[in-house]
């Protein structure tokens, strides 16, 4: 038992970080090591949680019981004040009434009618069970009753066209005489009332009396059981704490793998953003140097042919004039194709040319009125392409999805931020529904990210909807920047 005792004390000296354990510690572990081991422990733990329970149910339900009787004694108070307040507001209005001949003095004394009546009725169910309150209480009801009789008759006489009359039955003491012993009744029984709710809350405080005593003799036994449970429950604790240390490191590797995940895709993202326009572009100045040189020389060759020809027949001349309206709308289609690969007009007259452009033309193809409201805005020109392309997408979506009657497009600068809105009145959708058409608004999300600013989506079912998107302002240094770099991709 001495090395045993010897080697617990070891460890908890090393639990404790080395604080050496005193002569008292010592007794105290002894003497917890001997109610361990004795065989009455658990009996007497069982017994005095048995007594505990006892105590505190016994306790709980003499409070809950007594704590019962008790609101109802002050909701008693309440009905009898409430009562005695009453019968002076039904005064008042009356009396009101009878000086001033106006109809709304009258609502006081209405109102007060039906609150007495009420408050009767609870106090008559209150004292059923108490005959000698009962009684007291019979008295003041009787007395109630008389005196509202009194207010009636008297606005009946002074309604029946005979003031004097009414003024002789309010001058009298009678109505004083039964106020005064409504009011006497009344505090007798709100005496009678607070004595008994004195002696419940006596009743109370020695319920927690003896409570508190069963709380105090179960402390000693609990304090045991934690001593004991503490020692059992160290080892788990320390598990514990290991497995939520290597989960913990887990989630920290994770997150970071998520984190660096998310990144590389980003600037994947953008580098397809950047292949795509700049494949675009090379696409646009191809078309327009070998398929443009192809259908002007086309087009002269037949205007050659036309002049070497002479006199045509009729058939020849339909063929000819055919052949250079084909020739016309090839031309057209390939600047079409031209500025929905790469615009013109953006690199030509800036965005917010741009921006008229394609709402004048949008608006013209889909017969849909676009009101258009754009500031100038400084941006660099991957910015003004992405406004472009995002406006142009949004576009595309209310011709494909919307139909809407109205489209509102706006470009505007606020606080070194440029805000670029365009607004629908369509049918709208629930942004909250997984939607699998919704590649175009994720990919126009990733776009406006890429150039450091935020897209939100607006929209319900039946109410329209709003793309709104915020970029960062550019600095005139990084426009210069950028338009030489822009110059300089349009020269190759």
């Amino acid at each position: 038992d001495r090395r045993r005792w010897q080697f617990e004390s070891w460890r908890v000296r090393q639990i404790q970080d080395g604080m050496t354990i005193s002569l008292e510690a010592e007794m105290d572990t002894d003497i917890f090591s001997r109610v361990k081991r004795s065989p009455f422990a658990l009996p007497l733990a069982a017994l005095a949680a048995l007594a505990l329970v006892v105590i505190s149910e016994t306790s709980y339900r003499q409070s809950t019981a007594t704590l019962d009787r008790i609101g109802q004694m002050a909701q008693a108070r309440v009905n009898i004040q409430g009562l005695l307040r009453y019968m002076v507001d039904a005064e008042t209005g009356q009396r009101g009434y009878l000086l001033t001949q106006r109809e709304e003095y009258l609502k006081p004394y209405s109102d007060a009618l039906d609150d007495i009546d009420a408050s009767t009725q609870w106090l008559k169910t209150y004292y059923g069970g108490d005959p000698a309150r009962a009684a007291v209480f019979g008295r003041v009801a009787k007395l109630v009753e008389g005196k509202l009789s009194e207010l009636k008759e008297t606005l009946r006489v002074f309604n029946e066209g005979k003031p004097e009359v009414a003024k002789s039955l309010l001058m009298t003491d009678i109505g004083k005489e039964q106020m005064e012993s409504i009011r006497l009744l009344s505090e007798d029984l709100l005496a009678n009332e607070s004595r008994k709710i004195a002696s419940g809350r006596t009743e109370v405080y020695d319920t927690l009396m003896l409570n508190r005593i069963g709380v105090a003799a179960m402390t000693a036994i609990s304090l045991l059981a934690l001593y004991l449970y503490l020692r059992q429950t160290q080892a788990l604790d320390l598990q514990r704490q290991e497995q939520q240390r290597l989960l913990q490191a887990e989630a920290d590797r994770l997150e970071h793998e998520v984190r660096r995940r998310t990144e590389q895709l980003t600037e994947l993202a953008q580098h397809l953003q950047t292949a795509r326009e700049d494949e675009r572009s090379r696409l646009a100045r191809d078309l327009h140097d070998e398929l443009g040189a192809l259908l002007t020389a086309a087009k002269l060759d037949a205007a050659r042919l036309k002049s070497r020809l002479g006199v045509l027949t009729p058939e020849a001349a339909e063929r000819l004039l055919h052949l250079n309206q084909t020739l016309n709308s090839g031309i057209a289609l390939k600047r079409r194709i031209i500025e929905d690969l790469r615009p013109s007009s953006l690199s030509n007259l800036g965005l917010v040319a741009a921006l008229e452009i394609q709402a004048r033309e949008f608006a013209d193809r889909s017969g849909l009125p676009v009101d258009a409201s754009f500031e100038p805005v400084t941006l660099q020109p991957s910015s003004e392409l992405m406004v472009y392309r995002l406006v142009q997408e949004a576009f595309t979506n209310i011709a494909k999805y919307a139909q809407a009657k109205r489209i509102e497009v706006k470009l505007w600068a606020q606080e070194g931020q440029v805000h670029v809105s365009v607004r629908d009145d369509g049918v709208g959708f629930d942004t909250g529904v997984p939607r699998t058409s919704a590649h175009g608004l994720l990919g126009m999300r990733y776009r406006v990210e890429a150039e450091g600013g935020v897209m939100t989506l607006n929209s319900a079912p039946g109410r329209g909807t709003e793309v709104h998107a915020r970029l960062p302002q550019a600095q005139p240094h990084q426009t210069e920047r950028g338009a030489r770099a822009s110059l300089h991709t349009s020269a190759h």
